[in-house]
């Protein structure tokens, strides 16, 4: 039997994707990078791992009898790959969930910290050599809201329960769910967003997240109310955020932007209650080497005809809870 044939997908600067080396006598591995390299590889790939989501070229470049069987995300979001061929074939689709967990976590708790004790503030004070004594929040007691209980949400709700932070989240489904305190249905989210000090997006872009922070959302969070964004910026009208903060909330962490990378004047980069990162929440010194590992662990369990792991819902656009 011939070895399977694996496509990684690959930026034009990116380099080779590490904790792959074991698949050199399992398959037949190529790197692709051009669009030349792309619309050659495709008519010949069994496996295809993508880490460069130019979405334009797959579908451009997709052929008509494409003998692909299996597509690899190494991100947790998979809506960048759902063009028409994917969504509606039979291609399974995986994704890296689970990689990211502990690393988004960490980077909310951080986030929560910097505004609970008002360092952004200390920052500006230092840089102006004035001592200036206030007073800050405790976290403990306080209430979060988690939009998006699924793997990264839970590790964000296991970090700030540590801290007495009270957690309720929302997700497709009521359910009992612990570290929450209850996970609520999707359509609940406006009745509880006035409850929460600490609002904060870690759901997948799906038609029914697309937008789903406007102006209305907004109106209806607490004043002072805090605003972390690591899911996916097409979440949040972006422009709805910035009247947001000038009229409401206390502040925001945004790791993830409408348009990436953010334009050089966009007001949000000088907004005094605003912390910007550039897309790297889960990014963890080694994280590339753990995707490989994680996407070879999986082509082990293909070989052996077992069912792979973190199988993505085409329906639903992210893993589903079995």
């Amino acid at each position: 039997m011939s070895q399977p044939r694996i496509t990684v997908l690959l930026a034009e600067d990116e380099p080779a994707l590490p904790g792959l080396e074991p698949l050199a006598d399992l398959a037949r591995l190529r790197e692709v990078r051009t669009r030349d390299e792309i619309a050659d590889a495709l008519p010949a790939t069994d496996i295809l791992v993508v880490t460069d989501f130019r979405t334009d070229l797959l579908a451009e470049l997709w052929p008509t009898d494409c003998p692909i069987r299996w597509v690899h995300a190494t991100s947790a979001g998979v809506d960048a790959l759902m063009i028409e061929p994917i969504r509606n074939g039979d291609i399974l689709v995986t994704n890296a969930q689970g990689i990211f967990d502990r690393g988004i976590a960490e980077y909310v708790l951080g986030a929560l910290l910097l505004f609970a004790k008002d360092t952004l503030t200390n920052l500006q004070l230092q840089r102006q050599h004035r001592w200036q004594h206030r007073e800050t929040r405790l976290l403990q007691g306080s209430r979060a809201l988690v939009v998006g209980a699924g793997s990264i949400g839970r590790e964000v709700a296991t970090l700030l329960n540590a801290l007495g932070v009270q957690v309720v989240g929302t997700a497709r489904h009521a359910r009992h769910d612990p570290p929450f305190l209850r996970v609520h249905r999707q359509q609940d989210l406006p009745a509880l967003l006035a409850d929460a000090d600490y609002v904060i997006v870690t759901a997948p872009l799906t038609p029914d997240t697309r937008g789903l922070f406007d102006r209305a959302q907004f109106r209806r969070m607490k004043p002072g109310a805090i605003f972390i964004n690591v899911g996916r910026g097409p979440i949040v009208d972006t422009d709805a955020l910035v009247h947001a903060l000038n009229t409401r909330l206390g502040g925001a962490a945004l790791d993830v932007f409408e348009q990436e990378p953010l334009p050089e004047e966009h007001p949000l980069w000088e907004h005094p209650n605003v912390m910007l990162s550039a897309h790297m929440a889960g990014d963890f010194i080694g994280w590339r080497t753990a995707l490989g590992e994680q996407f070879v662990a999986n082509f082990r369990r293909w070989q052996r005809g077992q069912p792979l792991n973190n199988t993505v819902s085409k329906e639903h656009g992210y893993v589903t809870r079995r």
